[in-house]
């Protein structure tokens, strides 16, 4: 019979995915990282949840090996103890008497790093599908691929939900659905929907995916009358984009959150702000979007340099 905290537990999860619209990998997310806190733990209620408790459990973290035999990186490490403080939230809105969560201070890490392809690194990495040989189709719809990561900066989950009757060539612009179980305008810029369009046009078959396999196990899976779909899953276009990074000669690691990155680089540097750059990768708080200071910061020493200081004498 699960404890009362289990069933907390639960409920919370619940909330998140009713209330909170949160996607199935958060909320696993989230059940993996709280049923850690109760193996270590070992407690059955909230009023158990103590500073103690919590002092042990991230000792117990900091220790805990990975299956390479290292320790959690301190990025991850905050992963759990978020989840724990989200969670404390719940409770003490519930009016369920448990630790406040200002309790938890998270791990102080280091400035994120940022990759991100820009100049001819960024022009031979989108143009690597059309640089080898094989079929028109496949070249077609990979070059559409990246241009379209490119052009949006959608996130690679985003990317694979995109049905065909999704994408408004008319107007050049469509609506995703996103992190947050939120909806956001994205673009599309003149090489995305030429490429788009090449490869839509190719296509013969009937299935809603945007984009799909067209190999020959795709074809028996679309004859497969259980199956729905063949379209392309997020570790497909990471394994693609690997291999046109390595095309492309690219010598730094690439991701498909690397292209996303690219996209918000590229709108700052031209000069867009902070905030319509939040707005259109879809980000919650522009704190997020702030890990791009390496471009406006740029940009500011540029300002200053052009204008500062010529009135006077030299």
């Amino acid at each position: 019979m699960p404890t009362k905290i289990q069933k907390l537990i639960t409920d919370f999860l619940e909330h998140l995915e009713i209330e909170k619209g949160c996607s199935q990998l958060t909320i696993r997310n989230y059940h993996f990282y709280l049923n850690r806190f109760l193996l270590q733990s070992n407690i059955s209620s909230p009023q158990e949840i103590t500073s103690e408790v919590v002092h042990q459990y991230r000792l117990w973290l900091s220790r805990l090996k990975n299956p390479r035999g290292g320790t959690l990186s301190k990025a991850t490490q905050n992963y759990h103890l978020i989840a724990l403080r989200v969670f404390l939230k719940y409770l003490l809105k519930q009016d369920i008497e448990t630790l406040t969560p200002e309790k938890i201070e998270l791990i102080k890490t280091s400035e994120r790093k940022v990759s991100f392809l820009e100049g001819e690194d960024l022009e031979n990495f989108l143009d690597a599908p059309l640089t080898i040989k094989q079929n028109d189709i496949i070249k077609f719809r990979d070059k559409a691929i990246l241009e379209l990561l490119f052009s949006t900066g959608l996130r690679v989950s985003e990317l694979c939900n995109l049905k065909k009757e999704d994408i408004n060539m008319d107007k050049s612009e469509f609506s995703v659905y996103g992190k947050g179980g939120k909806y956001r305008i994205v673009f599309l810029s003149n090489q995305a929907k030429h490429w788009l369009k090449k490869y839509l046009e190719m296509r013969k078959d009937m299935d809603p995916a945007l984009f799909i396999r067209h190999d020959r196990a795709a074809k028996k899976t679309a004859k497969d009358k259980r199956s729905t779909s063949t379209g392309l899953t997020p570790r497909s276009i990471q394994r693609l984009v690997k291999k046109y990074t390595k095309i492309a000669g690219v010598t730094k690691k690439i991701t498909t959150h690397s292209i996303r990155h690219s996209f918000a680089t590229d709108l700052l540097s031209s000069g867009a702000g902070m905030r319509a750059v939040q707005e259109l990768l879809g980000h919650k708080n522009i704190t997020t979007t702030q890990i791009y200071t390496h471009v406006t910061d740029q940009h500011l020493k540029e300002i200053y340099e052009a204008f500062h200081d010529k009135k006077r004498k030299k």
